[in-house]
């Protein structure tokens, strides 16, 4: 009765507890970025914009969901809204974190 009861308890707390999403790899998520970005987002992308370097992660976060809603953008936005709608909200915070440390 007692092994029934342990594992009876252990599928409760299974169901009860959410399911933690993976953490977004977001070096690797990054690699996509650095060719028109550069390795530490000091780069004018394809001679438009602005460098990501020194962006805080609102604002990178912010730029993101707009690409992705293809709701912002200036001449190149077709090439950001490709990228963007690849990402999910993890990728884009874990994007963000990483960006707002160059």
């Amino acid at each position: 009765m007692g092994l029934m009861r342990t594992l009876i308890m252990c599928l409760v707390l299974a169901l009860a507890c959410p399911l933690a999403a993976p953490a977004a790899d977001a070096k690797a998520l990054y690699a996509r970025c650095a060719g028109c970005h550069g390795a530490d987002g000091g780069k004018t992308a394809l001679g438009v914009g602005k460098p990501l370097k020194g962006m805080s992660a609102q604002e990178v976060a912010r730029y993101l969901q707009g690409y992705k809603a293809k709701a912002i953008g200036g001449p190149q936005k077709a090439i950001m809204e490709a990228q963007a709608a690849l990402l999910s909200d993890q990728d884009i915070q874990a994007l963000a974190a990483l960006i707002s440390q160059f």
